[in-house]
């Protein structure tokens, strides 16, 4: 009994450290850090800022939340992300994140769909940050 526990919980850490996967946006690698105090990343220095940055399939929002946590999401639309023109953006109001073609609407605090056509939610980065250096990665 103590093998078959021991079996099913090895594969359970095995799958869960394969990653995350977006439903269809493809996996692209990405890791580097940043320092969001530094006035080059100045609209990072307040709740509710954000940046774009290069990397993904189509681009990196980052957008900070309050003091130590900050959400990454790609640029990539989950409905039309092969389309050239189709980007992500966040709206006026700074709470929603908007497809610039397709014109789906995604929440800023977890990128989860608010209205379509877009059924998924956008694919997102791990975050880390030590109060100085933020990291993103997948």
């Amino acid at each position: 009994m103590k093998k078959t526990i021991f079996i099913l919980l090895s594969f359970l850490l095995l799958v869960s450290c394969n990653g995350y996967e977006h439903e269809t946006i493809p996996t692209v690698q990405v890791d580097f850090s940043i320092y969001p105090n530094d006035v080059t990343y100045y609209s990072l220095n307040h709740y509710g800022g954000h940046m774009y940055f290069t990397g993904g399939v189509r681009g990196i929002i980052i957008y900070r939340l309050d003091q130590y946590t900050f959400m990454a999401y790609d640029r990539a639309c989950p409905y039309d992300w092969e389309d050239d023109d189709s980007w992500i953006w966040v709206e006026e109001s700074g709470l929603t994140l908007i497809d610039s073609c397709c014109g789906s609407r995604f929440n800023v605090l977890d990128g989860s769909v608010v209205n379509g056509p877009a059924i998924y939610s956008l694919k997102h980065y791990s975050t880390t940050f030590d109060g100085v250096k933020l990291r993103v990665y997948n």
